[in-house]
Parts: C-alpha cells; sequence; structure tokens
C-alpha cells in the first residue's frame, strides 16, 4: 500500500478497523486445540480408556462363564436358545446406545455418560446377585437390560475420548484401550468361575466382582479427561444418520461389521460350553474362555503397531479371512490339545478384528468432530444385528448340541462381512489412489 493510501485510511475511521482486522485477525485469535500425540496427561487418558474396556466390554468377553452356569444349573429348565437371549440382548444394548452416546461424547457430555453408566453396570450386578434359580425375567432383566445399559454408557465415549489425544498413534491406542476388554475377558472368567463353583457360590460371587469392578471404574473415571471443548451439534440426530449411511463405504462399512458379528461372536461365547461337551476336563475348559482373550490382548496390541502403516481395512480383510477360516476349522476339534490351539490363534485374530473396529469407523470420518457420532452409528447398527444372530445360532445347537450348524453358520457370516469389506477396499483405493486404505 502507498503513503497516499495510508493516509486515506486514517482518517476514514472504517477503512482503519477493517484494514487491520484483516491484517491481525488470524494472528489474534487463538488457533484451535490439537491433538498432541504423547505426553503424560494423553498416555494416563489411555490407561483410563483400558480400564474402562476392562470392566465394561470385558465383563461381556466373560458372559460364557455365565451362559455354561445357566445352561447347566441356574437355568437348566431353559433351552439354550432362551439364555441365548440374554447375551443378544447385551451386544445389542451395549452396542446399540452408541447412537446416542456418540454425538453426545461430541457434545461435550463425557463425564455424565461414564459416571452415570458406571453406577448402572454395579447396580446391575448387585440386582443380579438378588435373584432366584430358575427365574429367568429376574436375570434377563438384571443382565440382559441393565447391564447392558451401563455398559453400553461408557463404551463409546471411553474409546471416543482417544482421538483427542491422538492422531497418528490412533489406531494403536485405540489397539491398547480395547485390549482391555480382551484382559477383562481373561481375568473376569478365571475369578467368576473360581467364585461360582467354590466355597463362596454365585450370589456372594457377583457381589465380590461388583465390588471390584466399582474400585476400577472410579479409577478409569479420574484418569479420563476429554481434551477439546464441546463441538456444537448442527442438525439433529437422524440428520446425521441420513448423512453417513448415504457415503456407500461407511454404509458398506456398517454391513460388513453386521454379519462378522453374527460370526465371531459364537465361538467366544460358547468355547466353555462346547470344551464340556465334547469331554474336555472341566478345569481346562473353564480357562479356555482366559486363553482365547489372553491370546486376544496380543492380536489388539501388536497388529495396531504398523496399520497406519499397512492401511486399517487391509489388515481387517486378512483378519476376517483368517477368523473365518478358524470357525470352520473348529469343527475339527475334538480334544484339548485342539480346543488350546484354537482359542490361541482364533484369539490373536479376533482380538486383532476387535481393536481394529473403532478405528475403521473412525477413518472414513471427514472430521474429527463427528469420530464419535461415526462410531456410534456404526456400533448401533452391530448391536441390532447382534440381537437375533445368538438365538439363531443356539436354536441350530439345539438340545442335541448339534455343533456342526451354529459353527457353519458362523464362519459363512464372517466370509460375507469380508466381501463387504474388499468391495470398501476397492472403493476407498479409487477415492485415496493408494493400496494403503
Amino acid at each position: 500500500m502507498s503513503i497516499e493510501d495510508d493516509r486515506l485510511t486514517i482518517h476514514d475511521p472504517e477503512q482503519v478497523n477493517e484494514k487491520y482486522s484483516k491484517e491481525f485477525s488470524s494472528e489474534d485469535q487463538p488457533l484451535p486445540p490439537t491433538v498432541s500425540d504423547s505426553g503424560l496427561r494423553a498416555w494416563l487418558v489411555v490407561l483410563g480408556s483400558f480400564l474402562a474396556q476392562f470392566c465394561t466390554f470385558g465383563y461381556t468377553n466373560a458372559f460364557g462363564v455365565y451362559n455354561d452356569y445357566y445352561v447347566r444349573e441356574y437355568l437348566s429348565e431353559y433351552t439354550s436358545s432362551q439364555i441365548s437371549w440374554i447375551g443378544s440382548v447385551q451386544l445389542l444394548l451395549t452396542l446399540s446406545t452408541g447412537l446416542f452416546t456418540g454425538r453426545a461424547f461430541d457434545a461435550g457430555y463425557f463425564y455424565h455418560m461414564t459416571i452415570v453408566g458406571g453406577f448402572t453396570l454395579v447396580f446391575s450386578l448387585f440386582m443380579l446377585s438378588l435373584t432366584h434359580p430358575q427365574q429367568y425375567y429376574q436375570v434377563f432383566l438384571c443382565q440382559g437390560l441393565l447391564t447392558s445399559i451401563g455398559i453400553g454408557l461408557v463404551h463409546v465415549p471411553s474409546l471416543a475420548i482417544l482421538s483427542q489425544y491422538f492422531k497418528r498413534n490412533r489406531a494403536l491406542t485405540m489397539g491398547i484401550s480395547t485390549s482391555g476388554a480382551a484382559f477383562g475377558g481373561t481375568i473376569h472368567p478365571i475369578m467368576l468361575n473360581k467364585l461360582f463353583h467354590g466355597r463362596i457360590g454365585f450370589h456372594n460371587g457377583i457381589r465380590a466382582s461388583a465390588g471390584f469392578i466399582l474400585g476400577l471404574m472410579v479409577l478409569s473415571v479420574a484418569l479420563m479427561k476429554p481434551a477439546l471443548p464441546p463441538t456444537k451439534q448442527e442438525g439433529s440426530l437422524f440428520r446425521d444418520f441420513r448423512k453417513f449411511l448415504r457415503e456407500p463405504p461407511y454404509l458398506l462399512t456398517t454391513i460388513g461389521t453386521c454379519f462378522i458379528i453374527c460370526g465371531f461372536y459364537f465361538p467366544v461365547f460358547f468355547l466353555q460350553l462346547s470344551a464340556i461337551q465334547q469331554g474336555i476336563s472341566p478345569r481346562l475348559a473353564f480357562y479356555s474362555l482366559t486363553i482365547l482373550n489372553g491370546a486376544s490382548v496380543v492380536g489388539r496390541i501388536v497388529p495396531n503397531l504398523v496399520v497406519h502403516r499397512s492401511g486399517v481395512f487391509n489388515a481387517v480383510i486378512f483378519c476376517t479371512i483368517a477368523c473365518s477360516a478358524l470357525v470352520f476349522c473348529d469343527l475339527a476339534v475334538k480334544n484339548a490339545v485342539g480346543i488350546v490351539m484354537f482359542a490361541l490363534v482364533y484369539g490373536f485374530f479376533n482380538g486383532t478384528y476387535a481393536g481394529l473396529v473403532a478405528p475403521m469407523a473412525a477413518s472414513l470420518a471427514k472430521n474429527d468432530s463427528e469420530i464419535g457420532a461415526r462410531m456410534g452409528v456404526c456400533f448401533t447398527f452391530t448391536g441390532t444385528c447382534s440381537i437375533s444372530y445368538l438365538p439363531i445360532a443356539g436354536a441350530f445347537l439345539s438340545a442335541s448340541f448339534d455343533w456342526w450348524k451354529p459353527f457353519l453358520f458362523s464362519g459363512l457370516s464372517g466370509l460375507t462381512g469380508t466381501i463387504f469389506f474388499v468391495v470398501v477396499r476397492y472403493l476407498l483405493v479409487k477415492q485415496r489412489g493408494t493400496q494403503f486404505v
């Protein structure tokens, strides 16, 4: 600008204000918060998220212990299919609440959900300890409904908060967090089997388990702290719903996860019962879930160290193919060595997939402010599909324990889900111009 131009603007206050607002507005305005990808505060949040997953989805992963105890003793007057509805509704509500909790997390209601969810979970377990044998409705209300709501309120927020601290290492930290669910699936079955079948018994065993979870949930909530201010929510929940599902990659990914959950949870929930029915010693059968979930811990962490290089969809497709093949192979398992090998290998690949579901949904987000909502919508559909799957598998199993029918159904469901992921990968490769998607 020339000297004459400066003289003109000096005598015109409006031009002066306009001139200096343009020159200095970008410097005066505070920069938006950015993810740090490091630091003690960030890694304490990872620890808190790990503990939250340990107490919530980790407890869901131990349902196989309850399922075995209900089928053989506590609810023995009911069929496997009827009892499976408890686990199905638990999965449904745990995942489908993500439709609301994801958006609520983005709006700043993190502490509201985690505190209320943790309280509801502990309260439901104490109520479960007051139920009576052969009273199906009591168990269903406590474990199928209340427990699920508590877990659902904590699940998505405790994962989504990691996106506020990590970007490059997001898949790794989410893998570490979800390994808490696998680690919980390792510890809870040992503890519950010892309590239920020992001198403490079923009811007092649940109370001890509830007290243990209470202490860890208090620590978890204390460690987790949102790093970013709430996002102003534009539009409605159903507007987001329609917006996401109009994107072919996101829609096909969601459908794929629905088929996958129909394929991969049957071995987790029925492994202990399957081992006992095939004549494996109860002592080893009780540890089968522990072995599977222990391998799942490794699967949720180790592959996530390199997934940012290979691409999340490439890793997911490899894992789902492996899991589907292993489900078919389990039809040939008839001895203790086979049970242990299946638990180890299947646990690893199943854990890898479970650790990549959240990063996979997050990778399709247009910006970080909608990560929670996208995870929530995806988990909602997944949970809705899960409600019918386990009862169907239980009906295939029937009172005669025809194990080949539900395993065949599980394997085919897994392969169908994999096909959808392959199509999504093809679309993303065309959009992004790289094979590493």
